[in-house]
């Protein structure tokens, strides 16, 4: 059976822009992840930035920000 992940970029988990440098420690964690952790990617336009943007399952999102702020 397969779950109903819900997948967030970072500004959406975050609710504000991340920047690069986080996003790249994001993703180098994704790829670290013991389990794999599936990235999708998501093209956005709005006045601050045009381009793509990555998704990330909401539970890593959750894992990888407690365990960087305890």
């Amino acid at each position: 059976m397969k779950k109903n992940v819900k997948m967030l970029s970072l500004y959406d988990y975050l609710g504000r822009a991340a920047g690069g440098e986080l996003g790249r420690e994001v993703m180098n964690a994704a790829q670290a992840h013991p389990k794999f952790i599936k990235v999708e990617v998501r093209e956005v336009s709005n006045p601050a930035y045009t381009g793509k943007v990555m998704l990330y399952p909401q539970w890593f999102l959750e894992e990888y920000f407690s365990s960087v702020s305890s």
